[in-house]
């Protein structure tokens, strides 16, 4: 029986893209799961605990769509800025864009460094300390009162978000029960809509006040996010996948038992526990990987599937829509509509509503086929 289900897992790993045990960061978006085939389709604490470490879409989205609105308040333009020929005050465009983009430099960076940070801390210890690096970034921004200072900031907090970025999807991927799996990691990206909405909505709050806190009361919230997150994330069991690959059986036993809703010594998590056994002895069998094998094509066509991935994400990056979200708001108040917030706010409400019919959809490629038809038209 153990030999079948050696064989079992073998044919179920040797087509992942990026589930090498030896891997830094193992596996990012397709491991093991929970729960196989003859597993309950009913353990709602399980999908319930996978579904809240999706609550890292928050502060990244959040952290995307509060930049958008605080560059355009006064307050935050006579701080960061300089006073025009008419009075007004404005900041440069280098600095704007320096501002906006380097939070994608600390994501980057931030990505990179999650993988090791998860093989070594673990992905509940991993996202706890990126929501710490978070809060850095967030505490600088809200003291900031100079273009450098607020850089730092945005560089920190880019750095915990693109941790958080990576980690989420492994611990849903590892933790979330298989036959769900695929819709529990999509809530990450629905958060990230949420908190764009959110973002838009504390800006348009609080947009008139007088004073710094205009803008330092949307910054500063990003904190509560952090700490719901780090909070939750405290209480969550550890990715039973990962403590087996650390032998701690005894504390994968338990992290499990609380995922399945089931008694540490119940039979079914023992079996669960065997076939997580299995799938990484299978893994050891194959071999060591290292990144340079994703761009090795091999019986398997890695190379292929690595590349439609990456060209379907540059491909969706390049529509634009990251325009609306960085710039919406300065887009929409020079265009000379009278309350380009509220703009704001509509827009991401429309971009919280379509992604609830795509995360829940079973066919992947014709959603893509059909939005990407529809973008092209508009």
């Amino acid at each position: 029986r153990y030999q079948r289900r050696v064989r079992e897992a073998q044919l179920l790993s040797s087509p992942r893209l990026l589930d090498d045990s030896n891997m830094a960061g193992g596996p990012v978006a397709a491991g093991g799961g929970v729960g196989g085939s003859g597993a309950p389709k009913n353990k709602f604490a399980g999908i319930l605990m996978t579904a809240f470490a999706a609550f890292g879409g928050i502060l990244f989205g959040y952290d995307t769509g509060v930049i958008s609105g605080v560059k355009e308040m006064p307050d935050w333009l006579r701080t960061f800025g300089q006073q025009a020929a008419d009075g007004s005050y404005e900041i440069a465009t280098k600095e704007e864009s320096l501002i906006v983009s380097i939070l994608s430099a600390g994501t980057f960076f931030g990505a990179l460094l999650a993988a090791p940070m998860g093989d070594i801390m673990g992905r509940k210890w991993g996202l706890i300390g990126a929501c710490l690096v978070f809060c850095i970034g967030v505490a600088l921004q809200t003291a900031a009162l100079n273009v450098p200072v607020f850089v730092v900031g945005r560089v920190f907090a880019g750095l915990g978000v693109g941790m958080v970025s990576c980690l989420v999807p492994m611990y849903q991927s590892e933790c979330s029960p298989k036959w769900i799996r695929g819709a529990v990691v999509s809530c990450y990206q629905w958060a990230i809509t949420m908190g764009l909405l959110l973002a838009a909505i504390v800006n348009n709050s609080t947009k008139d006040r007088p004073n710094h806190s205009a803008w330092r009361l949307p910054i500063a919230l990003q904190f509560v996010w952090a700490a719901v997150l780090a909070g939750g994330m405290f209480m969550l069991p550890e990715s039973p996948r990962f403590l087996i690959r650390r032998g701690r059986d005894q504390d994968a036993q338990r992290a499990l038992a609380r995922l399945l809703s089931l008694h540490p010594e119940d039979p079914e998590v023992e079996t669960e526990l065997n076939d997580i056994r299995a799938n990484l002895r299978a893994e050891e069998e194959l071999g060591s990987g290292s990144y340079a094998d994703c761009f090795r094509q091999g019986p398997n066509k890695i190379l292929t599937r690595v590349m439609t991935g990456i060209f379907l994400q540059a491909w969706q990056q390049l529509t634009g829509i990251n325009f609306i979200f960085y710039y919406g708001t300065t887009f929409f108040n020079r265009s000379g509509i009278r309350d380009a917030f509220l703009i704001t706010i509509v827009t991401n409400v429309v971009n919280v509503v379509m992604t609830v019919p795509v995360s829940t959809s079973s066919t992947r490629s014709d959603v893509v086929v059909c939005c990407s038809s529809a973008l092209r038209a508009c």
